[in-house]
C-alpha cells in the first residue's frame, strides 16, 4: 500500500484533530506532519529542500497563521524551484474574494472554505482525499520510495 505523506500547516488544534479524524478510515496510508504556524513551516520545507526531511506529497495550508502568514508560505513555496510543484490546498476560514483571488495568484492549487459543521468539515476532507488520493496524480515520490529521513523532531508526526 502505497503511503502519501501530508503537510498541514494549522494553528487551530480542533481543525488538525478534525483532519486527524477524516483521514483515519481512509484506503491510503497517510503520514501527517503538522506545522502550526508559518515560520515552522517554511523550517520544515527548508529542510526538504535541503534533502533533510522527506517532500510531503499535498500541503494543506490555513491562510492566518501566527508569526508568518498563510500568504507568504504560499508565496514562498512557489518561489522555489524545489517546493513549487508540490499541490498547496489552502483550506481557511476566510470567505473573502480578495484572499482568494490572492491565493490563485499565488498559484495556490485549490480554495477550500472551512465549513463550520462538523460534519460537513469531514466530507471537505474526505473530498480532498477522493480528488488527491485516488483520482489526481502526484509529482515525486512518496516517503515509501524516497528512503529519506524522518521529519524534524519538533514537527507533530501522525501515520494514521
Amino acid at each position: 500500500m502505497e503511503l502519501l505523506n501530508i503537510l498541514l500547516i494549522e494553528d487551530s488544534p480542533s481543525d488538525v484533530r478534525l483532519v486527524r479524524e477524516a483521514l483515519k478510515e481512509n484506503s491510503v496510508r497517510v503520514e501527517m506532519t503538522v506545522a502550526r504556524d508559518g515560520v515552522e513551516a517554511m523550517d520544515y520545507l527548508r529542510l526538504v529542500e535541503r534533502g533533510g526531511a522527506s517532500r510531503p506529497d499535498l500541503v494543506l495550508l490555513d491562510l492566518n497563521l501566527p508569526r508568518k502568514n498563510g500568504r507568504e508560505v504560499l508565496a514562498e513555496v512557489k518561489a522555489s524551484p524545489e517546493l513549487r510543484q508540490i499541490p498547496v490546498l489552502v483550506m481557511t476560514s476566510s470567505r473573502a474574494d480578495e484572499d482568494v483571488q490572492q491565493a490563485y495568484n499565488l498559484n495556490a492549487n485549490c480554495y477550500i472554505t472551512k465549513p463550520a459543521d462538523l460534519n460537513e468539515y469531514v466530507k471537505v476532507v474526505r473530498a480532498i482525499e477522493d480528488f488527491w488520493f485516488a483520482t489526481a496524480t502526484l509529482p515525486y515520490g512518496t516517503r515509501l520510495s524516497s528512503g529519506l529521513p524522518p521529519v524534524k523532531p519538533s514537527l507533530e508526526c501522525l501515520r494514521t
